[in-house]
């Protein structure tokens, strides 16, 4: 089984922007450069042939480039407990018709439609029950920012889960093109 993801990956500045902001909240998991990137959708767990289906209908996706900055910080709760520290990218308008785009080839193999609200987002750290609080990363980073980027491209990845977190390695790169 392969457990697959679309997702873009900043340029090195900006995960290197994005790691120099990690710390100061005890017990936070944080993201390593190698695990930095803005997903466009989560495929999940797919055997060997539909993987194959998925990296030659993410093919077919056409996109012009575009340009996204990072903008503020958020989190996400679960069951009523912060369970994940992110960075906002902004303007959400073509990452929206980006990720709309790869969902729609991916329900013509016949993979289910995403049915999660789409926020695009990076995330920073994974938070547990004895994570200190965020009161000073939230006052320090708040008002998060960064030059514009342009996406030229998004990849498929592959998740391999171990005992460290984790792993993402590239399985195929696609192009947008002008």
């Amino acid at each position: 089984m392969h457990r697959l993801f679309a997702a873009i990956r900043p340029p090195a500045a900006i995960r290197q922007h994005l790691l120099g902001l990690m710390g100061g909240v005890p017990r936070a998991r944080w993201q390593d450069d190698d695990q930095l990137h803005l997903t466009l959708r989560f495929i999940g767990e797919v055997d060997r042939h539909t993987a194959a289906d998925v990296a030659a209908a993410l093919g077919q996706v056409r996109q012009q480039p575009f340009e996204i900055m990072l903008s503020g910080i958020g989190t996400f709760d679960r069951k009523g407990r912060t369970d994940t520290l992110w960075a906002g990218v902004a303007p959400h308008d073509q990452l929206t018709l980006l990720h709309n785009k790869i969902d729609q080839s991916l329900a013509r193999i016949g993979l289910a439609p995403e049915t999660r609200a789409y926020l695009p987002h990076l995330t920073l750290a994974r938070l547990g029950r004895d994570t200190g609080r965020l009161d000073g990363f939230a006052e320090s980073h708040g008002g998060l920012s960064s030059d514009p980027f342009t996406v030229t491209h998004f990849m498929l990845f592959e998740s391999t889960l171990g005992n460290q977190g984790a792993r993402y390695d590239v399985v195929e790169r696609y192009a947008l093109t002008p």
